[in-house]
């Protein structure tokens, strides 16, 4: 299993997370008072000392005020992934 904190798409989230945030004009303090946490919890997720799970990864996008899709395939064009989003690929769930 290939560990995926030090991967270029692991960067690519954390480049994503980051931009999002100082889009939304918020600082690592900011953000982490809106989630309720430690201004640490934001440092360590963006220099790539803790991972982000995909509940984490709804919360922030949400604390940001960012649609959580619409930022999420902002991380798979940053990642080239982003053929992997196709909806006409992808069975319903």
């Amino acid at each position: 299993m290939r560990k995926t904190l030090h991967t270029s798409e692991h960067e690519a989230l954390l480049t994503t997370l980051r931009t999002a945030r100082e889009k939304a004009g918020l600082t690592q303090a900011q953000l982490a008072d809106r989630l309720g946490k430690p201004q640490s919890f934001v440092a360590k997720y963006e220099n790539g000392e803790r991972r982000i799970d995909v509940v984490e990864f709804v919360a922030l996008a949400r604390a940001m005020d960012t649609d959580p899709t619409r930022l999420f395939r902002a991380f798979l064009k940053r990642a080239n992934l982003s053929n992997l989003s196709s909806d006409s690929t992808q069975p319903t769930l």
